[in-house]
């Protein structure tokens, strides 16, 4: 079954950037519908970052807006999530979600999946 696999998180300083980056496992994503970012802290729920909607527009949390960016690159088949000015309350593990087509390169299969990441740990020092 094909995977998404996050990269780029890590430890930084308050004040400093990460981008982070979601790609397919054990198959590719030939297209994209939706997409979105995710993070879940310690103790807290899980909580929509960004998120683009099949034909809509993106819309992110208002903790967020302003510093951090969703992005995909088609040619890739990767999608990002530019995060500027971190901030200690960023601190958590991030999840990527990709709804599309993909073709499952073990199974031999292409269908429509809505795909989550395993997530990785973005931590912010003060």
């Amino acid at each position: 079954q094909v995977q998404l696999v996050e990269s780029g998180g890590g430890l930084v300083r308050a004040g400093e950037s990460l981008r982070l980056s979601c790609a397919a496992s054990g198959g590719t994503i030939f297209k994209i519908n939706a997409m979105g970012w995710y993070r879940q802290a310690p103790g807290k729920l899980r909580e929509l970052v960004a998120q683009t909607p099949a034909g809509g527009q993106t819309n992110y949390a208002d903790s967020v807006k302003g510093r951090f960016t969703i992005s995909k690159d088609n040619n890739k088949n990767m999608v990002y999530l530019q995060m500027n000015d971190l901030k200690p309350e960023d601190t958590a593990v991030y999840y990527c979600n990709v709804a599309g087509y993909y073709s499952d390169h073990v199974r031999s299969i292409e269908s429509y999946e809505d795909v989550w990441g395993q997530g990785i740990l973005v931590t912010v020092s003060s």
